[in-house]
């Protein structure tokens, strides 16, 4: 079966069938969408992908976060066709379907937001959940500014294209809507070496304070957000003793702390969402918004938050023809059961940990590994062009990309600089599918470092 195979290259990349699709998309799709690769889905099982001319790609990009579950989940395909032969669309604001209720009421069990009593809707995209998520903010406390960091990302709506550090995905598309500011994230590799870890915590949230003094008052904030680990920003979590500060903050002034789980969300950390290690530190943020892995590959995104905040929302504010589709939420069901029945957050740290291990041990061998940083399966490795001045190596890492993909792996650039390498492949992924990966891995490190 293609879900227990292991990577295997038969043909020059692309392969001649995949050359004709790849031909056929250059003449009828955007060229601005891009796309570096040259593969072909066909057919795709567990952390597997199979082109048409028969090439087997192991998957370390999983849809850039989505396929969490695996390629081919035949549980959540029966949720999905069992909702479809019913009806596949009511409108929500129209009509009320049961997926999407129980759907919330699910997640209203399971997000580590403050709060006993929450609710939760639905929107198609994670930029779309992004934008709701401070609509709640913006709503609930009367404010008009959101706070927002150095090298997050948000989405590609106008809004989100604002809060997002990396201008690359908005060129071209100002002006852009005003009352977003931004602090300095703590990336703690970069971080000055000078200083302890309490010390270099308490240097971001003075630049924080900073902008809370010199942007926008407190008065006119709405809300903080926050990716708990960055996503296109290089994967670098947020430390906890940070952000226990940056809620003190919240709490202190009436600010919302928003989590933007889009990607660091269902199962990939370790934890069903990463803000619940925020939660047991006492930290838990007020919304929560997740996408991508939620619904098996369906369009879906979630917002989340106690009930006095998203009841403070006008009527007609949210909702939308296609948010909590009946069949993406059927899936998204299913999604959950099966992760929490089969400890998807156990397999994240199993994961974790073998490919941690195999990437630490390269980090001895080549000094051009600067930082490998691992939280469950989210894993960023680092490529500098010196580890005492930590300079990016963005070349270096679009060579590797590109080896990889020749010789049966699929991995992703991530970092404002292009220098990091970001880990999201299946959790169904196995032992030994791991350690072809590795091996791909450090071989296309060898070859490319050497040219």
């Amino acid at each position: 079966m293609l879900r227990d195979a292991l990577p295997e290259i038969k043909t020059e990349l692309p392969g001649p069938k995949s050359k004709v699709l790849i031909e056929r998309r250059k003449n009828a799709v955007p060229s601005a969408i891009g796309c570096g690769y040259p593969i072909v889905f066909d057919k795709a099982e567990g952390a597997m992908v199979e082109d048409p001319d028969g090439n087997i790609f192991l998957d370390w990009v999983g849809g850039v976060g989505v396929m969490n579950l695996g390629y081919g989940n035949e549980e959540v395909i029966e949720a999905m066709n069992e909702q479809a032969k019913k009806f596949t669309h009511c409108m929500f604001n129209i009509g009320t379907h049961e997926p999407y209720v129980a759907l919330a009421e699910k997640l209203g069990e399971i997000v580590p937001v403050k709060g006993d009593k929450k609710r939760a809707f639905f929107a198609n995209s994670g930029a779309e959940a992004v934008e709701n998520g401070v609509k709640l903010a913006k709503a609930f406390t009367g404010r008009p500014n959101v706070i927002v960091f150095s090298s997050a990302f948000h989405g590609r709506t106008s809004l989100t294209m604002e809060m997002s550090w990396e201008k690359m995905a908005a060129r071209g598309m100002g002006p852009f809507p005003q009352g977003v500011y931004r602090a300095e994230y703590p990336y703690m590799y970069h971080a000055p070496a000078d200083m302890t870890e309490e010390e270099q915590i308490d240097y971001f949230i003075k630049d924080l304070e900073t902008v809370l003094v010199n942007d926008t008052l407190p008065e006119y904030t709405a809300a903080i957000v926050i990716e708990p680990v960055l996503g296109n920003g290089g994967f670098t979590a947020a430390p906890t003793g940070w952000v226990k500060k940056v809620r003190a903050l919240c709490d202190k002034y009436g600010i919302m702390l928003m989590a933007d789980e889009i990607q660091c969300g269902n199962a990939r950390s370790g934890k069903m969402f990463t803000s619940q290690y925020w939660k047991d530190a006492g930290a838990a943020p007020d919304i929560l918004v997740t996408a991508k892995s939620i619904a098996g590959g369906l369009p879906l995104s979630a917002i989340v938050a106690r009930e006095e905040i998203i009841e403070s929302v006008p009527a007609g504010v949210i909702g939308g023809t296609f948010c909590g589709n009946a069949v993406a939420c059927a899936a998204a069901l299913k999604v959950i059961e099966v992760m929490e029945r089969d400890d998807f957050c156990g397999k994240a740290m199993h994961i974790g940990e073998q490919a941690g291990a195999g990437l630490r041990a390269m980090m001895d061998k080549y000094d051009c590994i600067g930082d490998v940083r691992v939280l469950g399966a989210m894993i960023g490795i680092e490529f500098v062009k010196d580890r005492k001045t930590k300079e990016p190596d963005g070349e270096l890492v679009k060579d590797i990309v590109a080896e990889c993909a020749n010789t049966g792996l699929i991995i992703e650039a991530a970092g404002t600089a292009g220098n990091s390498v970001r880990f999201l492949a299946p959790l169904v992924m196995t032992d030994e599918q791991t350690k072809a990966g590795l091996d791909i891995f450090e071989a296309a490190i060898k070859k490319c470092m050497n040219k």
